[in-house]
């Protein structure tokens, strides 16, 4: 297991663990870790609203016949968990968000100017993994997926699939994470995918113009499709260079047919609306896992779970730290005091390594109302003022990023 693997990092740093009672693939999230999952959470709904979309929640069951209807049941079982008898009824937990979303824009008659319709969700899935492929947060049996879906026409969906990469590219751009190449994920041979070859053409020669629109190289890749459509997937790598998808994008002509779906044109009829699927950061887990593993543990300072160390040099100073962290905690940062009774100034700077900044105060601080900077990356800017440190912080933390100072 390498140093950065986030299975050993994650659970050193207090970030998540794991417990037999609660069973193989269901990892809690300890304090810490909460923390970044929630920055997380909120930095992706605060993208989505930016971009257009509107949030929903929806339940993370449905009935079969739900599953039956979107076609999960019959080329997506293997994956599914059992269906639960609730009286005459079978309730399942659900693989996928699409459905409900589906639901969701059925249950309003819809205009062709009311087009493109997005629809986001941070939603709960289920997927039955075997065992043996389970490992720390990247394969998972309860999984928090950033999902959306665009409901849009025909000559929209190319425009839409494009911008949804581009919110992509502005997500890694701001975690500090590479996209190591981008897959265009075509069907293989056998059963596993929907038999409509003419919808498959259509979805995939609109994925290409997206492609070439956004001069982005890509690599065909047969057999890792969805059953219902190609994908655009962007790859990225742990630090031992093994491949996994993070983010998607999609087009689908399949579920708005198997759901009745329509919108009403400007010639008064009912038109199909074309369905993007797109998720900027995946699941919520698997991207944690790899913001640990990319960074160390040392994350983006606008992500970390403590912000800024106020560390105090003797019992004298401790007044005037206490009041710094007060202000900084009022700005919305995420401060912590270290005063004097948990070790030497020394060890109190190496225990809070990985936090973005250290603000120092010694007697020469205190007396003149300043605070030695130190940031993580070992560089040491002159002291400030403590109001001038905490905006300048505040500003960095606000504009996200991988920087540290300006």
């Amino acid at each position: 297991m390498s140093a950065h693997d986030h299975r050993r990092l994650g659970r050193e740093l207090g970030l998540f663990d794991t417990d037999p009672l609660m069973g193989a693939g269901l990892p809690y999230w300890l304090p810490d870790g909460a923390v970044v999952r929630h920055t997380l959470e909120e930095y992706i709904r605060d993208a989505e609203r930016r971009a257009g979309y509107r949030h929903v929640y929806s339940p993370a069951l449905g009935k079969r016949e739900l599953y039956e209807t979107s076609g999960h049941w019959d080329h997506y079982g293997d994956d599914m968990y059992p269906p639960m008898r609730l009286g005459a009824e079978e309730a399942v937990l659900r693989p996928s968000l699409c459905p409900h979303h589906a639901l969701i824009y059925r249950s309003r008659s819809h205009s062709h100017r009311e087009l493109p319709l997005r629809i986001a969700e941070l939603g709960t899935m289920y997927r039955a993994e075997l065992s043996g492929v389970l490992g720390g947060l990247t394969r998972v049996r309860a999984i928090q997926l950033n999902d959306a879906h665009i409901f849009c026409t025909p000559d929209q969906a190319v425009d839409e699939a494009r911008a949804a990469l581009e919110l992509i590219a502005r997500a890694y751009a701001d975690l500090g994470i590479e996209a190591v190449r981008h897959r265009l994920s075509l069907p293989g041979a056998g059963g596993k995918y929907v038999a409509a070859p003419e919808l498959w053409r259509r979805a995939t020669g609109l994925l290409r113009e997206v492609l070439a629109g956004a001069g982005v190289a890509y690599e065909e890749a047969e057999g890792e499709a969805a059953f219902y459509g190609p994908k655009i997937d962007v790859q990225i790598a742990d630090p031992a260079g093994r491949e996994s998808t993070l983010s998607t994008v999609q087009i689908d002509f399949h579920q708005p047919a198997r759901f009745g779906l329509h919108y009403i044109g400007a010639d008064g009829a009912k038109h199909r609306p074309v369905m993007v699927h797109r998720s900027v950061i995946g699941s919520v887990e698997r991207a944690v896992a790899h913001l640990i593993e990319t960074h160390g543990g040392a994350f983006p300072a606008w992500l970390a779970p403590v912000q800024l160390a106020v560390l105090p040099v003797a019992e004298e100073q401790l007044g005037q730290a206490a009041e710094l962290v007060r202000d900084a905690e009022a700005l919305g940062l995420r401060a912590e005091l270290a005063g004097p009774r948990e070790g030497t100034l020394g060890a109190r700077i190496r225990a809070a390594r990985l936090v973005p900044y250290q603000a120092v105060i010694g007697a020469r601080e205190a007396g003149a109302g300043l605070a030695a900077v130190r940031l993580r990356d070992g560089r040491r800017p002159d002291a400030l003022p403590a109001p001038e440190l905490l905006r300048r912080i505040a500003a960095r933390v606000a504009a996200r990023g991988p920087a540290l100072w300006d």
